[in-house]
């Protein structure tokens, strides 16, 4: 009975999926339906679909297991996640939607005016947006293991299918009506839950047991204040280089309407990460058996059952379940589209039926890497990927949006070096052993010291090249921070 239940659950999500990007698809005509649904998306809608899409799995399923393992350590990433909104409000997103771009490559393009860094940024674009998907993917197969007992193959390839499908047929402005709905259905799947646990724990008799002896390793999180404090840098100014994030702002009809999305955004995603972060507290309370590594992400999918009576404690579950796939299929089709623009335009002609070979395309390499390797800890594999943009991406941008003096020289020194010391840092942490892993914690997390060595070679390179400062960059600048005109379509 739960396993019907529970693939009912599933089967639900992706036919509303599908019946809401086909109503998508019909508004779909233009290019600029496509790459940024005609810059028409709402406040509050175009905040629903942006908080759908950066929910993903290492927030549905990953944020309570963290905090079942490490408790009130693990509140770190929420925070990191939420703030991050609060810099892209102050610095990002209304010069970035008055910049009248479709991609960051774009944006970075018409800035610096060189097709040499336009063509390293798509590289970035790509590959954070490949590392963010594959996450998605695993959490899929991860879901469909625990409730249907599927080969971990089977829920990446139906992810992967349907998210390529939605996109290449409708495009963003489809996508949009999809992550928006995806969002109240995430939420809905975990505050369900959550409250009906509260009341259940509420009217317990305090235990008696012993203390719990969670284990002493903390995974993603590190309890000494260098790490703490770089895995915070590396998330706040993460989200500012996330491409399925900044595309977003592309949608707003104004940089006005986008500081309002931007707000609404902070408010919905803290509400999520509070529900998500009590399912956590409640698992170290009703699951501290599932306190291990690789295990302790299916916890949101085992508290229904242990807690709630039958058959309450299966429907609850296949809510959950349910909630699991919307999060998989919006942050997915979220990174699809954001990486479908960028192939099209650099690869292809930019036209609409290129976004829709490109959006099947894009989705190829993550899903091998997803079939080739197991899920690691969700939250931290997310982790890796807001490491990888800040020390890439995000110096580039906001030096473009607030220095006149950005040269592309000096964008294109930064990024190299911002992309090979993390690829470093990244390798040498996977050949240390637990041990000296843990002593080695600059390595581990070198948010703190990498994102400051790439402002410093991109400033001083750009000195010493400014004789290269693009001609247009003082206009281009106004244009960012000058409010718009009344009826300027932007």
């Amino acid at each position: 009975m739960s396993v019907v239940l529970d693939l009912s659950a599933f089967v639900l999500v992706l036919v509303a999926t599908v019946v809401l990007a086909v109503m998508g698809v019909r508004m779909s005509r233009t290019t600029s339906d496509f790459f940024v649904a005609s810059r028409s998306a709402r406040p509050v809608w175009n905040a629903s679909a942006i908080s759908g899409e950066y929910l993903s799995a290492g927030t549905f399923l990953g944020l309570a297991g963290l905090v079942l393992l490490v408790g009130s350590d693990g509140f770190w990433f929420p925070i990191g996640y939420a703030a991050g909104y609060l810099l892209l409000l102050l610095f990002v997103a209304a010069p970035l939607r008055r910049s009248g771009a479709y991609t960051i490559p774009d944006f970075v393009e018409a800035r610096l005016e060189s097709r040499t860094v336009r063509r390293v940024t798509s590289l970035l674009v790509l590959v954070i947006g490949w590392l963010y998907i594959v996450p998605q993917l695993h959490g899929a197969s991860l879901t469909l293991g625990v409730v249907a007992d599927l080969p971990p193959w089977v829920g990446a390839v139906v992810v992967a299918v349907v998210v390529s499908g939605i996109v290449a047929a409708g495009g963003m402005r489809a996508i949009t009506v999809v992550q928006a709905m995806h969002y109240w259905v995430k939420l809905s799947a975990l505050a369900i839950p959550a409250v009906l646990m509260l009341i259940v724990l509420s009217g317990r008799e305090p235990s008696s047991d012993p203390v719990v002896a969670f284990p002493a390793e903390l995974g993603p999180v590190a309890a000494d204040p260098y790490s703490t404090a770089s895995l915070m840098i590396a998330l706040l100014l993460g989200t500012i280089g996330l491409p399925h994030v900044l595309v977003r702002f592309y949608t707003s009809p104004d940089g006005a309407s986008a500081r309002r999305t931007t707000v609404l955004v902070v408010a919905m995603i803290g509400l999520f990460y509070a529900v998500s972060g009590t399912l956590g507290l409640i698992a170290r309370v009703a699951a501290p058996d599932l306190a291990l590594p690789g295990v302790a992400d299916t916890v949101v999918l085992a508290l229904p059952a242990r807690l709630l009576p039958e058959p309450l404690g299966t429907i609850v579950t296949a809510i959950v379940v349910a909630g699991a796939f919307a999060a998989f299929l919006a942050t997915s089709s979220g990174l699809v589209v954001s990486l479908a623009g960028v192939i099209s335009q650099d690869l292809f002609d930019g036209s609409v039926r290129s976004f829709r070979l490109s959006a099947v395309l894009c989705v190829v390499a993550p899903l091998i890497v997803a079939l080739l390797t197991g899920p690691e800890a969700l939250v931290s594999s997310v982790g890796t990927v807001f490491l990888v943009a800040a020390t890439s991406l995000t110096p580039v941008i906001l030096l473009g949006v607030w220095w006149r003096g950005l040269t592309a020289r000096g964008a294109l020194a930064g990024m190299l070096v911002g992309a090979l010391t993390v690829g470093a840092s990244l390798i040498a942490s996977i050949a240390l052993d637990p041990q000296a892993r843990a002593a080695a914690s600059w390595i581990v997390q070198p948010a703190a010291w990498a994102i400051p060595l790439v402002v410093v070679v991109i400033v001083l390179v750009s000195r010493w090249d400014r004789r290269r400062i693009p001609g247009r960059a003082e206009w281009y600048l106004t244009r960012l921070h000058l409010p718009e005109r009344s009826g300027d379509p932007g």
